[in-house]
This record gives structure tokens, C-alpha cells and sequence, in this order.
């Protein structure tokens, strides 16, 4: 009478499955990681669950100090329209990007979108997702 089993259990360990997880991490933490931006300004966005499809032409950004900048430079608000019509200028379908950090009183965010709208330029609300 044979009372030992059939299948034996090999000691050995295979690294194959060992390599997949790590590679499976190594590619998660590489999709999920922010990318860096060096000339992004820090604001605080309302979230939205939508998201645009528009090329970004110009970036307005409005912080909690109630400054105004045009991309990464400051501009003051009375030259406001006038710098966006300089940039804009001979755009063909010119598009501005309006980024409002959360406590920006919603008068200044609809003061940009006037100076779009006297100009014919579309607008796009960046939120945080």
C-alpha cells in the first residue's frame, strides 16, 4: 500500500509573477504621479466633473490676493482687456482659459468673461477634477 500522494510541491520560487507585480506598480505609480509644471501658479480650483477639449491660447488666473496674471505674468486689471487683445491678436479661433481659485469673488471671474465676450473670444472655466 502507497500512501504517499502523487503531486509533489516543488521548493523552487518563480520570479516571473514576482517581476509582473513590480512592474504592474512601476507603471501605476507612473500614471498617477502629477506632473510637474514649472510655470504653473498655485490656486486653489472649484472641482467639476467635465472636461474640455479647447487648445489653450491664454491662461487667466485669478488668486486668493485677487491678483491677475496671463499665463505666469502678473498683469494689472485695468490693462487687462488690452494685454489680451495684444496676444490674441491674429488668433484664429482665440481662446481664453479662466482660472479662478474658490474664494475670488465671482464679480471678477465675470469681469474676464465680459472682456471675452466684447471681443468675441471664446472661454473656457478651468476647474480642479
Amino acid at each position: 500500500m502507497n500512501l504517499r500522494g502523487r503531486n509533489k510541491v516543488s521548493p523552487e520560487f518563480n520570479m516571473s509573477s514576482m517581476t509582473d507585480i513590480v512592474f504592474l506598480l512601476l507603471v501605476f505609480f507612473m500614471l498617477t504621479s502629477p506632473a510637474v509644471t514649472p510655470e504653473a501658479l498655485d490656486l486653489l480650483l472649484p472641482k467639476a466633473k467635465g472636461k474640455t477639449s479647447n487648445q489653450q491660447n491664454v491662461a487667466v488666473s485669478i488668486n486668493k490676493d485677487l491678483e491677475v496674471f496671463i499665463n505666469s505674468e502678473q498683469i494689472n486689471k485695468n490693462q487687462l482687456e488690452i494685454e489680451l487683445q495684444r496676444r490674441l491678436r491674429g488668433e484664429e479661433d482665440p481662446t481664453i482659459i479662466l482660472r479662478a481659485e474658490q474664494s475670488v469673488p465671482i464679480q471678477d471671474a465675470v469681469n474676464v468673461m465680459d472682456i471675452a465676450k466684447r471681443n468675441k473670444y471664446k472661454i473656457v472655466l478651468a476647474v480642479k477634477p
